[in-house]
Order: C-alpha cells, then structure tokens, then sequence
C-alpha cells in the first residue's frame, strides 16, 4: 500500500519507518504529482508556520483539500494536527483546514517543557501509548463529527473525523507501531 508522507519538513524519516514497519511502501511527498496514486497521507510535525508556506509554494495545498474530499486517509502529528485544524488559537496562519478542530499551538510549552507521557487510547487496546509531546498542540474546541480517543489530564491529544486522524504528539518517535496500523485500517 502507497502512503504518502510529507517530507518538507519534521520527523518524516520516521514516519517512513513506522509506515514500513507496517508493511505499508511510503512515499515522501515534496511535490503535487507525487501524491499520485497514494491511498492515504500522513503530515508529520514540524513548525506548522513554515509547513503552511512550504505547501503554498510547492502548490499541496489543493491536491491535499482533493485528497481529503475525495476520502484519502489523511494522518497528521504535532504540526500535522495543526494543518489540518479549521482554526488555529490568537493566530492567522495557513491551514488546510480539513478537520473541524481547533487548536491551541505549542499548548503544554516550549521546547523545555517537552515530555513523555503513558496514554490510555481504548481503540488500541488496554496497554497504554506512549506519547512524546515535543511543543505539542492540544485541542481546545471540537465540532460536528469530531470523535475524542484520548486526553492527556484535560487535554485532548488524539481524534478521528471520519478517516481523518489527529494526534498532539509524536507516534513515529516510539517503536509502539499501533497507532499507525490503526490509521492503515482507514485505508480499507
């Protein structure tokens, strides 16, 4: 299965290895014609003001809105999250605005407040996640079809919207592979 992972900027490498080690064949996407013949995508973190210029002059926005419209599987991380939110908290920034968040950017602090944490996320199983929030954003608003699958204290850090999912934190930064076959799942 051709997945498509954003390689513009982020921990894309490592989602290219998550994604291997699912048997999934990722496909770094630094161009439209690229996202031919991908049957999901994934947005990694990164610094999503940077990511948001990038697709606007590389021209991924649209073809990503298309992707999403037509029912691609799109899977963001950290910044990912926040391209893929309608509305980003006190900021006018580039978004592809596919998923009806809103999010708080670098919510639990700067780079010195990145932390690990165990997840409780029942979709995957009793066994906790572990999640690495590195200047991590959390949701602070939800709207129609958004489904909330797991929280950190108060803080939602992972969601789904039809085959659309969200996390705050970063998956591919652990050999714990279960959230990404979860998203593969969506291909089917």
């Amino acid at each position: 299965m051709r997945v498509g992972v954003l390689a513009l900027q982020g921990a894309f490498l490592e989602h290219c290895r998550s994604l291997r080690a699912c048997g999934a064949d990722p496909v770094e996407i630094r161009k439209p014609e690229q996202l031919e013949g991908c049957r999901a995508l994934v947005i990694p973190g990164g610094e999503s003001t940077t990511m948001g210029r990038l697709m606007t002059a590389y021209d991924l926005l649209t073809p990503i809105r298309e992707m999403a419209a037509a029912g691609t599987p799109i899977f963001g991380t950290c910044a990912g999250m926040v391209m893929l939110a309608r509305q980003v908290e006190g900021l006018d920034q580039t978004l592809l605005g596919l998923m009806n968040i809103t999010v708080k950017r670098n919510g639990f602090g700067r780079q010195v407040d990145s932390f690990e944490a165990d997840l409780q996320i029942p979709v995957l199983g009793k066994e906790p996640l572990r999640g690495v929030f590195i200047r991590a954003p959390y949701i602070t608003a939800l709207g129609e079809g958004v489904e909330v699958l797991a929280v950190y204290h108060d803080k939602i850090v992972l969601v789904r919207q039809g085959k659309l999912l969200a996390a705050s934190f970063h998956p591919e930064l652990t050999d714990d592979l279960r959230l990404h076959k979860y998203f593969l799942e969506f291909v089917a």
